[in-house]
């Protein structure tokens, strides 16, 4: 079987908010890539034989006290190195050029014209122009010995710099953001350079993940938390398809899930893909222990420290039946992994994300991620070669808490089946309206207010429900749907009509930041 690892991109980070962009371009286009510090020691960079390097932008300026740098020697690899932005600046310094730090900022839609078609701009014409997005301060007034110029714009007449023969390209503009609408192609043009093949595909990663899931586990017994969302789904198909068996997965049903949510992951995956599952209804536990919490971070940790609780004890009982199991299955992401990887400067406190680390010592169990090399989109894609539903392959995003944080105040049964019909309306307008895969999410929230109106000749006093539609490309940002008048008045009249105990729609028209995509 091939090595999936064996051509590999190193994207060394230097802060900048577009680093994952980047790294998805490279992934999109079929090739295996990693994020890593720009600290990263030079051994370490040469041990991990990477095909090409890419160097990220960054927040800093490549001349203020303490900014971010690369060890010399990465230029002198011999494999190609692509600098975007912070990285064509660091690599002008490193190498001998000069750096205008008085320069006009530029940050926004530029034109850039291709001089030479080397590099990035390989598949491209000489005089063409390219629509692309700068965001920098500073500028290359002198490139290093060796470089010439291979694109300008009116702004930066060193837009873009070369070394072909040392094969060292550096740009100035985000060929990685969707406002650069061929960056595609220049990433692609880039590695076509290093000399991949473009064979990083979710069927060969599934037989490489089941062969390495096979090794590791060898004749123990997995533990999977199953949430019915996609990602703990497609870690249970992969586990099962790997150790079968050997694996037990354990449903907690908290009260808090969407309509039909319970029924639908036992039908699935007990039904359909036949997964050893134990199903725990927690409904009355869950709803006593939030029994008159109003406060959102105390309805978050209540949630979590119960679900552990619940699990803790699912995980004993199963000990009791069939012995000790070694290993418990978890969905991180490669996302998640970043978070805690990334370079965040020296004054700052590096975050560990909540799936990424260890367990509590008293649950003496290893963790096994399957997923934790791998994007949302290639996890969904993934999920597709497995044969899950598209049901479940396609479901937008739901919050830990669950519906907890979508009922503000007080959660009581009574409240959650109001949010539970509106919300059933909203996604099945949506989905009528072929908008399911344009949004990030789509959902109703309800507020803890009552308002006055009027249902044929009576007055009514009920409750007010907030649809909340968002696009994203990865829910770190988003911006609110401008969905169709027609939609949003066909949402509301439907839930004021169908959902008694609401009487009033309102459309929530924030965008991230200022505030987030949840109400709490």
């Amino acid at each position: 079987m091939a090595d999936l690892h064996a051509e590999k991109i190193l994207i060394l980070d230097f802060g900048s908010q577009y680093t994952q962009l980047i790294a998805r371009r490279v992934r999109e286009l079929h090739v295996y890539c990693e994020i890593h510090p720009c600290t990263m020691p030079i051994d370490q960079i040469r041990a991990f034989a990477p095909r090409g390097i890419v160097l990220s932008g960054s927040p800093f300026s490549v001349e203020q006290p303490g900014a971010p740098l690369v060890d010399r020697a990465v230029f002198e690899m011999g494999v190609p190195v692509l600098g975007v932005c912070y990285g064509l600046q660091l690599m002008a310094k490193l190498l001998g050029g000069a750096i205008d730090r008085t320069a006009h900022r530029e940050y926004g839609h530029a034109r850039v014209e291709v001089i030479e078609p080397v590099g990035p701009f390989g598949e491209m014409r000489p005089g063409e122009h390219l629509d692309v997005w700068m965001s920098h301060g500073d500028k290359v007034s002198a490139p290093p010995r060796g470089f010439r110029v291979i694109g300008r714009s009116d702004n930066s007449p060193f837009c873009a710099v070369a070394n072909p023969e040392k094969r060292l390209y550096a740009i100035q503009f985000h060929a990685e953001v969707a406002h650069t609408p061929r960056g595609r192609e220049l990433y692609e043009a880039f590695l076509e350079e290093c000399g991949v093949t473009f064979s990083f595909r979710m069927g060969a990663f599934i037989e490489d993940a089941t062969a390495r899931i096979r090794e590791r586990v060898g004749k123990e017994r997995v533990i999977c938390a199953l949430s019915g969302g996609v990602d703990s789904a497609v870690v249970a198909l992969l586990l099962h398809r790997a150790i079968g068996p050997q694996l037990q997965c354990i449903f907690v049903d908290n009260g808090l899930l969407r309509e039909g949510e319970a029924e639908q992951v036992q039908q699935t995956f007990a039904g359909r893909f036949h997964l050893p599952l134990r199903t725990v209804d927690a409904r009355a536990r869950f709803l006593e222990k939030l029994r008159g919490v109003t406060d959102p971070e105390r309805k978050r940790k209540i949630i979590g420290n119960e679900f552990i609780a619940v699990f803790e004890q699912e995980v004993e009982r199963d000990r009791a039946e069939h012995g000790e199991a070694r290993f418990l299955a978890q969905g991180t992401l490669y996302p998640d992994v970043i978070e805690s990887v990334s370079f965040k400067g020296p004054s700052q406190v590096i975050k560990s994300h909540h799936n990424v680390g260890g367990l509590p010592e008293r649950m003496r169990m290893q963790l096994i991620e399957p997923l934790r090399e791998l994007f949302k989109d290639e996890v969904r894609a993934l999920g597709r070669e497995l044969g899950l539903p598209e049901a479940i392959v396609a479901r937008q995003p739901f919050p830990g808490p669950g519906l907890a944080i979508r009922v503000l105040g007080e959660i009581t049964e009574e409240r959650l089946q109001l949010v539970r019909k509106a919300d059933v309306i909203v996604q099945e307008e949506v989905a009528n309206a072929g908008l399911r895969e344009r949004l990030w999410q789509a959902f109703a929230v309800l507020l803890p207010v009552r308002s006055v109106g009027v249902m044929g000749d009576e007055r009514t006093y009920e409750s007010a429900c907030v649809l909340r539609a968002v696009e994203s490309l990865d829910g770190m940002t988003a911006d609110w749907a401008r969905l169709p008048y027609d939609l949003v008045a066909k949402i509301s009249g439907r839930i004021t009509n169908e959902v008694r105990g609401i009487n009033r729609v309102v459309y929530d028209v924030s965008s991230k930041p200022p505030a987030t995509i949840e109400w709490e």
